[in-house]
């Protein structure tokens, strides 16, 4: 394994605290979708028999992967790296190493309160209806722990278990969005094609989301692609990402999106693109947003636009 920071593995050696625990360790989402990525919140209810938690320790297990963990005020971050079992396509990449251990250190949960501990990740290669499980560990000063770490055995009772690890249920996916979204069925109008539309699913506390589709005008006309609206927003806006010195900026397209006779323009990420402004509710995968394009001169269109999966991250903007 390898460690972002020196680590002393015989802290893992620390004696178990003796107190009953009334209330265990546990996600505050019971589950999570096959091939999806998700944040788990890991609530931790108590310290170690009065004592105040000073670091967490949380295992990630096979399957979940490419993880980040957020960071909290007030405690140290250490991302533990090794092997996976087996290799993971990473947009195109094949990975086989990454986080398998988050700590969280230094900081203090009183035993009379409670917190959440937060890692995002993408759940790769685990068939619906599986159960992962994040066996965690809490230390109190240098001789208390509490480990959530027992792990039940296909079929029995977890709830017989007196320290279960977390353990969160894999999920099928309502519809192949990102299915949906590759085969998105173009829409003609007048010699303009519309191909390829699609946004992504919206992280907690994301204010904005991007969308993206590709125009081609096969006419011998000039076209312009002068506004776009959505009942899923207060505003839709034509916006361009452009490198001006070593800065990358955005800006908005007051005139619009000029489509050249015989040619065509892609909407992506990270070049033009759509941009959703006071989303009324987030987007979710798998669902569609009602997006109506306008152009100077081949008229509106109504399409609806596919939700695929966040991704490593999500749409940013400033």
């Amino acid at each position: 394994m390898k460690t972002m920071k020196t680590i002393q593995l015989s802290a893992l050696a620390l004696i178990a605290a003796a107190g009953s625990a009334h209330a265990h360790a546990t996600f505050t989402k019971p589950t999570v979708t096959a091939e999806s990525y998700a944040v788990m919140e890991l609530q931790l209810p108590h310290g170690c028999d009065g004592k105040a938690t000073n670091e967490v320790r949380v295992q990630l297990p096979e399957g979940f992967v490419f993880a980040k963990p957020q960071p909290k005020p007030g405690w140290e971050l250490e991302v533990i790296k090794g092997e996976y079992k087996k290799t993971y396509d990473d947009h195109g990449t094949d990975v086989s190493a990454g986080p398998v251990e988050i700590r969280w250190k230094g900081g203090e949960l009183l035993d009379e309160h409670y917190d959440t501990f937060v890692v995002r990740g993408k759940i790769s290669g685990v068939e619906p209806g599986a159960k992962l499980a994040f066996p965690a560990t809490q230390l109190c000063g240098s001789d208390a722990t509490v480990a959530w770490t027992e792990v039940a055995a296909p079929g029995a009772d977890a709830h017989a278990l007196k320290s279960p690890a977390p353990v969160v249920t894999v999920v099928e996916k309502h519809g192949d969005a990102h299915a949906h979204a590759v085969a998105f069925k173009p829409v003609k109008l007048g010699s303009l094609d519309i191909e390829g539309a699609f946004t992504k699913a919206m992280l907690p506390g994301q204010p904005v989301a991007g969308g993206f589709v590709t125009i081609r005008n096969a006419g011998g006309e000039d076209d312009m692609l002068v506004s776009v609206s959505s009942p899923a927003a207060a505003a839709v806006e034509l916006h361009e990402m452009a490198m001006q010195g070593e800065v990358m900026k955005m800006r908005k397209l007051e005139t619009g999106v000029p489509v050249a006779a015989g040619a065509s323009v892609e909407l992506k990420p990270g070049g033009l693109h759509m941009m959703f402004m006071q989303v009324k509710t987030p987007f979710k995968e798998g669902d569609s947003v009602p997006v109506t394009l306008t152009f100077e001169k081949a008229g509106s269109v109504e399409i609806a636009v596919p939700v695929r999966a966040a991704g490593p991250a999500g749409h940013k903007h400033n």
